[in-house]
């Protein structure tokens, strides 16, 4: 199958009105996230708006029109952690295996790298073949598993963490840069 044309770009606050149609889907179908309530609008404006004063949040469109998003994230707050981010990926639900995912993935990876980001990680609720088949696809490594770590759907999920190392080193990384003061280099 061929892959449609996408353009991406960085995502806007005025976005998630669209983002959030995506999302609303995953929330209300599927243990791929954890939220039990679809956020509202203004909620999910803020969460595009804080992720962008220090990592990238990008669209994925087609014609125009949102078909997927991608974001980091801090991985944990303490300082030390600074050089790994957690990503997430979300694919409006009828343009799957067409390749979006993999664009989206290749663009933050690239922000990222610019970043001094040493590693991403992703949380994959399990059991979930087709995310770990693609995360397994961009060189993402299964690192772990937590069992019924969370309870949607009434059932209890497990997670499984991948991991991709973007930066071999023993040594003291680079400094951190955060987003806005990168996006214009890439």
């Amino acid at each position: 199958m061929t892959s449609p044309s996408i353009d991406i770009r960085i995502a806007r606050p005025e976005d998630a009105g669209a983002l959030l149609d995506i999302y609303a889907w995953y929330v209300e179908n599927t243990t791929v996230t954890f939220e039990y309530d679809v956020p509202s609008v203004a909620e999910f404006e803020g969460r595009i708006r804080r992720t962008l004063t220090r990592y990238p949040y990008l669209v994925a469109e087609l014609e125009g029109v949102p078909v997927g998003y991608a974001y980091a994230g801090e991985f944990r707050e303490r300082v030390a952690y600074m050089w790994c981010c957690e990503a997430s990926v979300y694919v409006r639900r009828d343009m799957h295996r067409l390749g979006i995912g993999r664009q989206l993935y290749t663009q933050l990876e690239r922000y990222l790298r610019l970043q001094n980001i040493a590693s991403i990680d992703a949380c994959i609720s399990h059991p979930n073949k087709q995310s770990i088949k693609f995360h397994s696809s961009l060189d993402f490594e299964r690192v772990a598993r937590f069992s019924k770590c969370a309870f949607k759907m009434g059932r209890w999920v497990d997670v499984v963490w991948m991991q991709k190392i973007l930066k071999e080193s023993d040594s003291a990384p680079e400094a951190f840069i955060p987003f806005p003061e990168i996006r214009e280099k890439a």
